[in-house]
């Protein structure tokens, strides 16, 4: 409700204010009442959305969490992933450089073998020169003396040996340069090939990355929406509680309105009353002697008036007090926000104090009841009296202490007939924020 619906309402009150119709009266508080409850059902619905908004931001939030926690297994990944690339890298540069390395070693290698090559070629002519074949027999018969025939045979033996070396040599060199190349080969290969994987890896952990990125930037979004609403929601929720504040003060003063309206109404009707007892003496006299035997036989259901502001509002029995029980019915502990007096169906229940009726309804767990407004020294009090099986009094009516209200039944939340009273200070509100023990202020 806006602030302008209050002024409105506030604006019917003051209107209204010169009218002593009781039924008036009760029309302005009900109309109050009504919009309270509005009130109190728009704070209801709003805090259901503020409390669906924290799930919401809760839920969205574990998620966020979930995400980043997932960006940080990435992140690691992908500098765990960096960190191999790095050293292959640094492998693949270091068997560069041993290519390199080798590629010297390969070229005097491949010198030694050119080298061979060339002795080789020159036995070869050799060879073809003496008919394709040497004849080491002629070289040895071919000598001068034996010391020369002595050196022939060292020679022909070191140059037979100088030709295996030279083949065996040349065997050896050509296999290792084969085995050389081919391991160096292999191992850049494979490097390359790991590298490649690798990259491979990144590139699939940095598109991850990159989709948990947006999504954690979507869900942030979000976040900062929900929270921006559930701050609208909060907002609203305080302004709908000064409301209420304001609207229940508005109430408060209503009834305190009604019920001097209604003491106003009463001391004229006692005027008016005690000038038609002195214009009648005689006639008011047999009214009083009719009166005292009515009440002689209404006082067996109904309480003597007390002295003194407040009286009994029934006869009976005390069965439950003022405080926390097990309910009989719905068998939870709670608050018991009044007394409990039990007596037959139909025991005559009679207002507790001066006051105003604000309320003559139903309910599902009061049943039919009643409840007065009381000014008394300047305080205001609500009393309630439920389970009534009926009601003698109507909303906005003016009634005295001891004035028959109702009957006693069990209607409602009931296990059996009883009155149940409460009294609170201040206007009514169905908590036990201002609901009070009545024993000690009205005389049981």
């Amino acid at each position: 409700m806006q602030k302008w619906m209050l002024s409105i309402l506030i604006a019917i009150l003051v209107l209204s204010s010169g009218i002593g119709n009781p039924q008036v009266l009760a029309d302005s508080l009900k109309e109050m009442k009504d919009e309270k409850n509005a009130i109190e059902l728009k704070k209801n619905s709003i805090n259901q959305d503020i409390q669906t908004k924290k799930s919401e931001i809760n839920t969205n939030q574990s998620k966020i969490e979930s995400i980043l926690a997932k960006i940080a297994k990435l992140d690691a990944e992908v500098k765990e992933t960096n960190e191999k690339i790095t050293k292959l890298e640094n492998e693949i540069t270091q068997t560069t450089e041993e290519i390199e390395a080798l590629k010297a070693s390969i070229e005097d290698l491949e010198k030694k073998i050119e080298e061979r090559d060339e002795v080789l070629r020159e036995r070869v002519r050799a060879m073809q020169v003496n008919g394709g074949s040497v004849n080491y027999l002629d070289v040895l018969l071919g000598a001068n003396s034996f010391t020369d025939f002595i050196d022939r045979v060292s020679t022909v033996a070191t140059l037979m040996d100088a030709d295996r070396t030279i083949m065996k040599e040349q065997a050896e060199d050509q296999k290792q340069l084969e085995e050389e190349k081919k391991l160096v080969e292999q191992k850049l290969e494979e490097l390359q090939s790991n590298k490649s994987e690798l990259e491979e890896l990144k590139a699939s952990l940095q598109s991850q990355k990159a989709e948990q990125d947006r999504l954690a930037a979507e869900l942030e979004k979000e976040q900062d929406k929900l929270n921006a609403e559930k701050v609208d929601l909060e907002s609203e929720y305080e302004e709908i509680i000064e409301l209420s504040k304001e609207l229940e003060l508005e109430i408060e003063a209503e009834q305190k309105r009604q019920l001097e309206a209604a003491r106003k109404a009463a001391e004229e009707k006692k005027r008016q009353e005690a000038a038609k007892a002195k214009a009648n003496q005689s006639s008011s006299s047999s009214k009083s002697a009719s009166s005292s035997s009515s009440s002689s036989s209404a006082a067996t259901s109904a309480p003597a008036i007390s002295a003194g502001t407040w009286t009994k509002p029934a006869q009976g029995r005390f069965t439950s007090p003022y405080g926390y029980r097990i309910h009989p019915i719905h068998k939870t502990k709670r608050l018991h926000q009044g007394v409990d007096i039990a007596n037959s169906v139909g025991t005559n229940i009679v207002a507790a104090a001066d006051g105003v009726v604000f309320r003559a309804a139903s309910h599902p767990s009061y049943g039919n009841h009643i409840m007065i407004t009381h000014h008394i020294n300047g305080q205001t009090y609500t009393t309630v009296y439920a389970h009534l099986s009926s009601m003698n009094v109507s909303v906005g009516q003016a009634v005295n202490k001891g004035q028959l209200i109702g009957k006693m039944g069990s209607t409602g939340a009931s296990t059996g007939p009883h009155l149940h009273f409460e009294l609170h200070k201040g206007t009514y509100r169905h908590s036990p924020t201002n609901s009070i023990n009545p024993v000690g202020i009205v005389p049981f």
